[in-house]
């Protein structure tokens, strides 16, 4: 579904996080609607400081709807929203 991302929101680096020095993946499981939004996000895994961040950028993405033989159906996917400070 990565590549059906209509309007992808960057996420906020929490500043706790970059002075910690936590970096790492937020693996999220979503359910992406009839009409391309966000719908039943949840953590699967990833550092609990950089969780609340992923999750209200993924809120805001929109995708092109999954077409099942011509119809828009709900489908079920997972996100990885990685974060790097980057050397």
């Amino acid at each position: 579904m990565a590549g059906n991302v209509i309007n992808k929101v960057t996420p906020r680096y929490p500043e706790d996080a970059k002075k910690a020095k936590i970096e790492g993946a937020v693996l999220l499981k979503a359910v992406i609607g009839k009409d391309g939004t966000i719908e039943n996000l949840q953590v699967i895994s990833g550092p609990k400081e950089l969780q609340t961040s992923a999750l209200d950028a993924v809120r805001q993405w929109t995708y092109k709807p999954y077409l099942l033989n011509g119809d828009p159906e709900d489908v079920e996917t997972t996100i990885t929203v990685t974060y790097s400070l980057g050397k």
